[in-house]
């Protein structure tokens, strides 16, 4: 007779969140790294459900970081303040964040729905069955892997360059299709902090 163990606690519910919270708990987890009194949240249930989360820094249209997760193993509060700092300090596009520079940069932050497999003949059909703007998309195909948020969609509208774009942050050529190629979708919550902030107390 198998013994099934405890049931997983329930995945974050989006109508729960807190945005303010959200982005001062991404924001407060790299201020810590120069020296800022820790932020300790309210006690919400939600902060410590699973969740699967992107954090995002820019400093005004330029992208300093972006590091997220595609599986669900943490807490939402884990979740985003692990990503946090690896977005300001080992995005391996540039460099480490300065403490100059926290007042100049802008935090988001996107917390993933439940993906799903995307149905498709071929190249075509899985280009029609995108949804512009709300699918993100994750991209495999014997042993490389992509993934788009769906903010992407904001410079690459067109379904035919996404998918293009997404094969070669997989590693593979623009023109390349193979039947082993799986695409998963999903959806995100996002917050952002305002593009224009007031510097931070001294």
């Amino acid at each position: 007779m198998s013994v099934d163990g405890p049931a997983p606690p329930p995945r974050v519910d989006p109508r729960e969140l807190d945005a303010e919270l959200v982005l001062a708990i991404a924001r407060g987890a790299v201020d810590e790294r120069f020296g800022a009194t820790a932020l300790v949240p309210p006690a919400h249930a939600w902060l410590d459900r699973p969740a699967a989360t992107f954090v995002t820094i820019n400093r005004g249209e330029q992208l300093h970081g972006c590091i997220g997760s595609i599986e669900v193993r943490v807490s939402l509060r884990e979740d985003l303040r692990h990503n946090a700092v690896m977005a300001a300090f080992h995005d391996p596009r540039t460099r480490a964040l300065r403490a100059a520079e926290l007042d100049l940069v802008r935090f988001s932050v996107s917390v993933l729905g439940p993906r799903s497999a995307l149905q498709f003949s071929d190249e075509a059909d899985a280009r029609r069955r995108l949804r512009p703007r709300v699918d993100g998309l994750i991209m495999a195909c014997n042993g490389h892997r992509g993934v788009f948020l769906p903010k992407v969609w904001d410079a690459l509208p067109e379904a035919g360059a996404f998918l293009d774009n997404l094969k070669r942050k997989a590693g593979l050529a623009a023109n390349f299709w193979s039947p082993t190629l799986t695409l998963e979708r999903f959806e995100v919550v996002e917050f952002a902090e305002p593009r224009t902030r007031s510097p931070a107390s001294p």
